[in-house]
């Protein structure tokens, strides 16, 4: 089970945009996330590259928590925003709400449940 403290630190580095540093520093190696019904992705280091890939093909992002963070044992939720900005200018939106298990102070599964009609509005 994580700590506040942990679960909290993890969110700061989202809302600070360091998504790659938040895998690396709170996901386990065995890590697996799951976008909607979609099949799960594995590996720590799979998760970061993908998440590099998605960053590196926009000018940026701008991550915003919609709601409190929730803890209850080894599960967590967290809502939130995504502002990005493709390299033309251009901006699109979308919000999505996580579900995370935990092992101890690492994240082991993640769920990330969002409007596929969102996409890159």
């Amino acid at each position: 089970m994580p700590s506040l403290a942990t679960l909290q630190a993890f969110a700061a580095a989202i809302e600070s945009n360091d998504h790659v540093g938040a895998i690396e520093k709170f996901y386990a190696p065995d890590a697996q996330t799951r976008e909607n019904n979609n099949p799960p992705l594995a590996g720590r280091d799979a998760l970061a590259e993908k998440e590099r890939r998605v960053l590196a093909s926009m000018a940026g992002v701008e991550t915003t928590r919609l709601a409190p963070l929730f803890l209850d044992g080894d599960h967590s939720a967290i809502c939130w925003r995504f502002e990005f900005t493709r390299k033309d200018g251009s901006k699109w939106a979308m919000e999505e709400m996580a579900l995370q298990t935990w092992r101890g102070e690492e994240v082991v599964e993640e769920r990330f449940f969002y409007d596929p009609k969102q996409m890159g509005r």
